[in-house]
């Protein structure tokens, strides 16, 4: 299957959020012989439902019309973030300084693999994380599997 410019999808999803009030995070092609393209959209106070149909409906016929698969028959879908979405931009990152995160690496550090801690600073290769009063770690984004806020379930 031959996929479109993504830079081209992504500006048609950007031009059609911010249109409408919302903003354009993420886009995800899946399953190359079925293929699913996922559109990921981001309001203040949290995108809903409607937000999620809205934007279906204003960037439907103009995405048909790009035709991102090249002709193969795809499946579209539009989601909001989720309260566990993983930190992606240099905006993720920089809008969670000084607040409880979860991380998740991909070796460890001092013996684990996940800590949750205060965010205290990001320089677009690393990330400092104070996990309580004695213990603080830097750690560079490419032994980061998943970063995002801490949800506290208590």
């Amino acid at each position: 299957m031959k996929i479109k410019s993504e830079k081209e999808i992504i500006e048609l999803m950007n031009k059609t959020a911010e249109k409408l009030g919302l903003k354009f995070i993420d886009l995800e092609f899946k399953n190359p012989a079925d293929p699913t393209l996922t559109a990921v959209i981001h309001k203040d106070g949290g995108a809903d439902l409607d937000d999620c149909e809205k934007f279906s409906v204003a960037v439907s016929d103009a995405l048909d019309e790009l035709d991102p698969t090249d002709g193969t028959p795809y499946t579209f879908n539009v989601s909001s973030r989720g309260i566990d979405w993983a930190f992606k931009s240099d905006e993720d990152y920089l809008s969670h300084l000084n607040q409880k995160v979860e991380v998740k690496l991909k070796n460890s550090i001092k013996g684990k693999k996940y800590y949750d801690g205060v965010l205290l600073s990001y320089d677009g290769k690393s990330v400092t994380i104070k996990v309580d009063a004695k213990n603080t770690f830097t750690v560079d984004l490419k032994n980061i599997s998943k970063m995002n806020e801490f949800i506290d379930f208590s």
